[in-house]
């Protein structure tokens, strides 16, 4: 029963990491009007923007569905009645790795969507992402 517990507390510690590593705003905030008025963001960087997350989108997609699949194993592993330790690790080991997809495809959609910021608007974003952390945790 101790390991169903340390291997849960691993699992949701794993889940909270992956929430917390995409560093920009959920969907297309480049289309937002507070968004595109905060950052003076020109037609054509919206357009570019768009074709980066239409190039991304797919692997994201893929990605998470690999993360949740394997999340249904763990759990479904988790609930029968003698935990096998060896399948248990191999499925960490293969979240690990889904994961760590997932955060590479993120930073990389990230560096893109930043090279199509001026430094200026750059600074400007990461300023209201800030003060948007800052809220939730008050």
């Amino acid at each position: 029963m101790r390991k169903l517990h340390v291997v849960t507390a691993v699992v949701l510690l794993l889940c909270a990491f992956a929430a917390s590593a995409a560093e920009l705003p959920p969907g297309k905030w480049w289309r937002r009007p507070e968004v595109v008025k905060r950052l003076a963001l020109a037609d054509d960087q919206q357009t570019r923007l768009d074709a980066i997350f239409r190039d991304t989108a797919g692997g994201l997609i893929d990605s998470r569905a690999d993360i949740e699949k394997i999340m249904v194993a763990i759990r479904g592993e988790l609930d029968q009645p003698q935990l096998n330790r060896a399948n248990l690790q191999r499925l960490a080991g293969e979240l690990s790795a889904a994961r760590g997809r997932l955060f590479e495809r993120e930073l990389m959609m990230l560096v893109d969507m930043r090279s199509v910021l001026t430094e200026p608007q750059w600074s400007t974003l990461k300023d209201h992402l800030e003060r948007m952390r800052a809220q939730r945790r008050r």
